[in-house]
């Protein structure tokens, strides 16, 4: 009877082995156990295995949309008379992703890198048809291995929560593959597979190696844009002439509601004049505006009671977009009842209304709107830091945006709610229940006649508990940030450590523009 003899396996510790045993294992162990902020992701590969059938006919369909425009500029030259795929699939074999790490940065943004390898067996055909020939060139044999960052921005409160997929490769990729010509192995001949190599290695460095990116559109940019403030609407309330009689001695109290439409600040309001149908005001405002082409002005005159709710006398509307950058405008308007326009024409007489108006842009915008003026500066590229000099003058906006916080927590309970306080003016978030991680993402106005240098803006969170207690309001910690560096850089976003707490942190986004 034959007898086989069994032996265990050698086992060496990882540090007995030699340089060349040592190179040779490194390039089969996974990514996610070479580099540990690298996360692993078979879940991810199995959910890529039952999509790839899908996802080759989307990518397929993508490359035949972006070819045909490069396709198109070889017609007629060269004698070359078309250039189309016969055959375009890339197989039944997905890429493999080796490891994914997520990127945190503070912006409204989802920042992923990922290691990918993919042995293909994909099916593509080129034909290319000169004169009377037609000439096929067959891709076969690929092998792709590279790394690329994925970038889901902005993010938005629209499904799927992201504008567009912004795509870049980390480093140049490394891509094997064998070509086919009529039925021939060009890659065969001396010199050209190096050739080759490095022309396409080079040509997609040129177009994706980061920073240059290929942005793919997901929602459309009109509806889910963010808007930023682009300049200030100063607004002076004049006069109004002949108001509606509304109190039991044949007169009004009449003062002037303005609205930005949107805009979630509070309205603001003129004085009240007394017993007055014909009042002067001359009252001067300043609205942020974000997009003067759509928003809209929106004047309500209401008698002031001091019991029960003020009647309105009388409301206009003026269209932003009538104004022209930098021009004063005087408007004489008639009161209406309200925004439908389609009245009986024996209507009420409810009187008049006079404003002047004008819309300045800010500086790093005024080209957008028709040109910068003299004594107005345009952004300027490379360096966006304000110089000693620009500081020194000129008034602006001071944006503040409560984002979030994180690690706070009280000793009684946890209703966060953020205060700021600047100049002497307090403003305060929404109170968040139960939670340690408030989002606010919260904006916060200051029109500003100077610069703020060598100002504090003062930020404290604070916890409130729903119902009376003696132990009712806590503190969560605080933070004062020194706005002469925002005035100088024009914009900071980071994270704070709150003072007088553990752990706990606040993220804030602070801009100043110069109008």
């Amino acid at each position: 009877m034959l007898q086989i003899s069994m032996q265990d396996p050698v086992v060496r510790p990882i540090a007995e082995l030699g340089p060349k045993a040592l190179q040779e294992l490194l390039p089969e162990i996974p990514l996610w156990v070479k580099t540990p902020d690298y996360e692993r992701v078979d879940w991810l590969n199995k959910i890529l295995l039952d999509m790839w059938p899908f996802l080759d006919k989307a990518i397929c369909r993508m490359v035949r949309i972006l070819v045909k425009p490069t396709f198109a500029e070889y017609i007629g030259k060269y004698q070359i008379k078309g250039i189309e795929f016969d055959k375009l699939s890339l197989g039944t074999l997905p890429p493999t992703i080796c490891g994914i790490k997520v990127l945190h940065t503070h912006e409204k943004e989802l920042v992923m890198e990922q290691v990918i390898k993919w042995a293909g067996n994909p099916n593509i055909v080129l034909d290319l048809h000169v004169s009377s020939l037609k000439i096929s060139f067959q891709l076969i044999d690929l092998q792709v291995f590279a790394t690329s960052r994925i970038t889901l921005r902005p993010l938005v409160p629209t499904f799927p929560c992201f504008a567009k997929i912004v795509v870049s490769l980390m480093e140049k990729p490394h891509v094997d593959f064998g070509m086919k010509i009529s039925g021939g192995d060009i890659m065969a001949i001396p010199g050209l597979y190096t050739f080759v190599q490095e022309t396409i290695k080079k040509q997609v460095a040129s177009l994706y190696l980061w920073p240059q990116t290929l942005e793919i559109p997901i929602l459309d940019e009109s509806t889910v844009a963010i808007k930023k403030p682009v300049g200030i609407l100063h607004v002076n309330v004049v006069r109004a002439h002949k108001l509606l009689k509304m109190d039991f001695l044949g007169t009004s109290d009449p003062y002037v509601k303005l609205t930005l439409t949107g805009h979630k600040l509070a309205a603001r309001t003129t004085t009240i004049k007394r017993r007055n149908l014909n009042p002067e005001w001359n009252e001067k405002f300043k609205l942020v505006v974000k997009d003067p082409q759509s928003q809209v002005l929106q004047l309500q005159v209401y008698d002031w009671d001091k019991v029960g709710a003020h009647d309105r006398l009388g409301m206009q509307l003026i269209p932003l977009k009538v104004l022209k950058p930098y021009e004063n405008k005087e408007f004489t308007l008639d009161l209406l009842k309200d925004t439908n326009t389609n009245e009986t024409p024996n209507k009420k007489n409810r009187g008049q209304i006079v404003v002047d108006l004008t819309f300045v842009p800010f500086k790093e915008d005024s080209m957008k709107f028709g040109g910068a003026m003299e004594g107005y500066r345009s952004k300027k590229s490379g360096s966006d830091v304000v110089s000693d000099d620009e500081v020194q003058e000129g008034a602006g906006l001071l944006l503040l945006v409560i984002q979030e916080a994180e690690e706070v927590e009280g000793d009684h309970h946890n209703n966060p709610y953020a205060v700021l306080t600047f100049r002497g003016e307090k403003k305060r978030t929404k109170m968040m229940r139960k939670t340690r991680h408030p989002r606010w993402s919260e904006e916060f106005e200051f029109m500003l006649e100077e610069p703020p240098l060598h100002e504090k803006i003062h930020i404290e969170v604070l916890s409130k508990r729903r119902r009376f207690s003696f132990l009712s309001k806590e503190s969560l910690g605080y933070v004062e940030i020194n706005l002469n560096d925002v005035v100088h850089n024009g914009r900071i976003n980071d994270k704070y450590h709150l003072i007088d707490s553990k752990n706990g942190a606040i993220h804030l986004e602070i801009r100043w523009t110069f109008v």
